[in-house]
């Protein structure tokens, strides 16, 4: 007779964002936003792209604003990767990920024009998963000076 443990719920979190993270490294942005609810919140806080008459940042939802960065920077940087360090997570559903992002740019992103460079830089996601196992809300932070500094874009406003 085999007894099996139940799977807790910090666990569960865990291998849902584990899965979206396997989803991000395979650049299948469908796959990404299915394991999310459909009105998951996104926050990328340090996303900015200025344009003509306003800033566009990176706050809103998941399947709209989410899918259309990832989208666009799967686009600029074709070969871009997520090597994932640590997963944490606890009961209540919350998942902290510390990764380094990164690619090689062929089409412009934002402000920086594509020179063919390549970035690396270390990321902070904040997941949290709701009880029915889906993401409910993301955020992540990083350094945006260090990557256009990377890509070779120095212009200061």
């Amino acid at each position: 007779m085999t007894t099996t443990e139940p799977r807790s719920r910090s666990r569960e979190a865990a291998g849902q964002v584990t899965a979206f993270f396997d989803a991000y490294r395979r650049h299948d942005v469908d796959a990404m936003t299915d394991l999310c609810a459909d009105n998951a919140d996104f926050f990328y806080v340090p996303f900015e792209v200025w344009g003509k008459q306003r800033v566009l940042r990176a706050d809103g939802k998941v399947k709209t604003v989410g899918k259309t960065i990832w989208v666009g920077l799967i686009a600029s940087f074709p070969d871009l990767f997520a090597d994932v360090h640590t997963v944490d997570a606890n009961d209540t559903g919350d998942v902290v990920v510390a990764c380094d992002i990164g690619g090689s740019q062929q089409l412009a992103w934002g402000a920086a024009e594509p020179r063919g460079q390549k970035f690396s830089e270390p990321h902070l996601f904040i997941f949290h998963v709701d009880g029915d196992g889906l993401i409910d809300r993301i955020s992540a932070y990083w350094d945006g000076a260090g990557i256009n500094r990377q890509l070779g874009h120095l212009e200061v406003d």
